[in-house]
This record gives C-alpha cells, structure tokens and sequence, in this order.
C-alpha cells in the first residue's frame, strides 16, 4: 500500500471522486469533483476506474511527499509542476520514487488541478462515496480540507504505462460559451427577461465556490415573484434570486432551494465552469436535450478512446 504525505496544500486541497449518488431526497449533497471530466481523465492516465478519489486542489501552491514508489497523473487547470525540480507536464502519467516531492506553483490559467495516483486514494466510502462533503463533515479524509502533516494511504495500484499521456480539454479565455436548457422555471420571467439572459455577459464574482458560481450582470426581468416552494436542484441549475443575479449551482449544492431556476447548464459544459475565476466572464448559449446528449457522449467517447489507446500501449 502506497502513501503520500501533504506539505502545503495550497488554499484548498480536498478528496473527490465523481460524488455521492442517490442521497439528496436524504439531505445529502453530491459533493464530488467540480471538474468531471479532468478528474476522470487523470484517473485513466493512472490506469484507474474513473471513480476513483483523487485530489481536488484548487488554484495551486500545492506539494507532497511521496512514502512510496508511485505512479501519477496531474490534468485540469494549466500549472507548472516539478517532481524535485525537474518539470512534469500536466496530462501525463508520471513514476515518482519514494521520498520525491511533488510541486504545483498557482494555475497559469484556469481553477482546479486534480492529482490521481496509480490505485486511488484510500479513504472511507460513506453512502457510496469517497468524496469530502465540506458542510456536512463527512467523507474524504477526515471530512475535511488537507493539511500540512496529513498522510493519506493509497489502494494497490494496476500497474504503471511509462509516459501514458492525453490531450486536456481546453482551458476557454474571453467570453467563454455556456450551453444551457431552459428550465425547470423559465416561464417565470418574461420574454425580455430570457433574451437578457441568454444575450448578456456574466462575470464570475469572488463569492464563487464549490456549492455555487455567483454571477454579476444584467437581471432577467420576471414575471412572476421568483421566491417559490422549495424543489430539488439538479447539478447546474441556474438560480436567479430576489437581487436579479444569477447562481450556477456546483457539486456542493444544497438538496433543495427556494428561488426559480431559469435554465439549466449541461453535464457537457460544468467541466468549462469548473476552471473559470472570479473575474472570468461566461455568456449562455441556449440549447435542447438531444444537442446535451449529444455534447456528453462525445466527451465519454473521448475518455474511452484514450482508455483503449493505453491498453494497446500495454499490449505491444
């Protein structure tokens, strides 16, 4: 069983994996990586099942020590990484020696980088789940955000493909395109008020966390009070509150909320809001269930195809 020790964690470094299914009508949030698919895929450089818990460190100024002899992966937001001094790209799978430290300095552009190594992290699995859900206390390590000291322990590992690499996902500048489904209360607002929507730029606000990105910029007109009787909240709803702004809510979502929700962001398109910063400005992009679908399964074929691709570099 491998280890590593953390010696910085950088301003927030937690255990994720792809969340905690089937518990919010028990009051418990998803929880899980905010970025999917960069976790998925590092978790493949790795040769691991793409469920497996990797870190979530978000911005950078991060670095362990590896116990043991390991294989592992970095991908996600751009950042440059050494492992004792020498430089280590992100999106390639990497062997580290016994007693190597780890470096990340802070993300060149984009928000979350996320460490796989090779077997995943060993933390408890609570309802299904190695994730750290940081409002309720639970999962992860300890329930908590890492610190400087703390020795997480590794599962065995499946083996390690001497410089495994893949193309990331692009990290989007500028006015960055946010495809979403409008619903499940777009009748709350009138005409006007989802062209304002669907036609103004939003800048990401400082307020932005795990649980919800807060946006600043035009309020879509209602016609309707937009305080309603509470209902669930799917991953990416879009929250518009008394104050007109809008709310994009992320992993850390509450089970329920009280506000309509004017549309709804893409399963395709969260791993684009993961990597945005305050200051960051998206527009949204209206668009149906078939194009979503369409959008998802791309994205898994992709992971599929680099899963394929390694197992043929195993076999030659």
């Amino acid at each position: 069983m491998g280890r590593i020790q953390i010696e910085s964690p950088g301003p927030l470094t937690t255990v994720q994996d792809l969340g905690r299914i089937g518990y919010m009508d028990s009051g418990f949030p998803q929880s899980g990586a905010v970025d999917w698919y960069a976790a998925s895929l590092a978790n493949i450089l790795c040769k691991n099942e793409e469920n497996s818990a990797v870190l979530e460190i978000t911005l950078g100024g991060f670095s362990c020590r590896f116990l043991s002899s390991l294989a592992f992966a970095l991908c996600g937001a751009h950042v440059q990484a050494a492992l004792d001094g020498v430089p280590v790209p992100v999106g390639r799978c990497v062997l580290a020696d016994a007693g190597s430290v780890l470096q990340t300095g802070m993300a060149d552009a984009g928000c979350r980088i996320y460490l796989a190594v090779s077997g995943g992290f060993d933390v408890p699995l609570i309802m299904g789940s190695r994730s750290t859900d940081l409002r309720c206390g639970i999962g992860g390590f300890a329930g908590r955000s890492l610190r400087r000291g703390d020795v997480l322990s590794v599962f065995p590992g499946g083996g390690f493909t001497r410089d495994a690499f893949a193309t990331q996902e692009k990290i989007l500048c500028g006015e960055v395109p946010i495809r979403a489904i409008p619903g499940p209360q777009d009748d709350y607002f009138t005409r006007a008020g989802l062209r304002t929507f669907f036609s103004g730029v939003y800048t990401v606000t400082p307020a932005s966390d795990r649980m919800g990105m807060k946006l600043s910029g035009p309020a879509p007109a209602a016609a309707l009070e937009t305080d309603i009787v509470s209902d669930g909240i799917a991953l990416g709803s879009v929250q518009i509150p008394a104050g007109g702004q809008p709310i994009i809510l992320l992993a850390d979502r509450q089970t329920v909320g009280g506000y309509a929700k004017i549309a709804t962001v893409i399963k395709g398109d969260l791993p684009r809001l993961a990597q945005l910063r305050p200051g960051d400005r998206i527009r949204f992009i209206k668009t149906n269930r078939k194009s979503a679908l369409a959008v998802l399964q791309e994205m898994q074929n992709t992971l599929a195809d680099i899963k394929r691709q390694l197992q043929k570099r195993d076999q030659v």
